[in-house]
């Protein structure tokens, strides 16, 4: 089964905070970074139950790591059925969290 992957508005302006700091210091590392993380999306396409649970109260409310240098980036992400995956926020992994 394939999964439809989309974002919420918040989850589209994070993208572009974190590639526009980036792009600020390396334009070629903020376009690298996107890719990676266009790359992880594809396993939400088929796989959104083996990344980790973000909740204990919501099975469903879970999160994707996406490595990229010495670090990497956390999408938010929600299960809404069997056949829609909804990113909620997207952040680097050494920012606050999106609690």
């Amino acid at each position: 089964m394939s999964y439809r992957v989309r974002y919420t508005r918040a989850a589209r302006d994070d993208l572009q905070q974190l590639f526009a700091r980036l792009a600020r210091l390396d334009l070629q590392a903020a376009t690298r970074a996107r890719a990676k993380i266009a790359g992880g999306t594809e396993i939400l396409k088929e796989f959104p139950f083996s990344c980790r649970k973000a909740s204990a109260d919501s099975p469903l409310l879970r999160e994707l790591l996406v490595s990229f240098g010495g670090s990497g980036y956390v999408m938010l992400f929600e299960i809404d059925d069997a056949s829609t995956v909804t990113i909620l926020a997207v952040r680097h992994q050494r920012q606050d969290d999106y609690y």
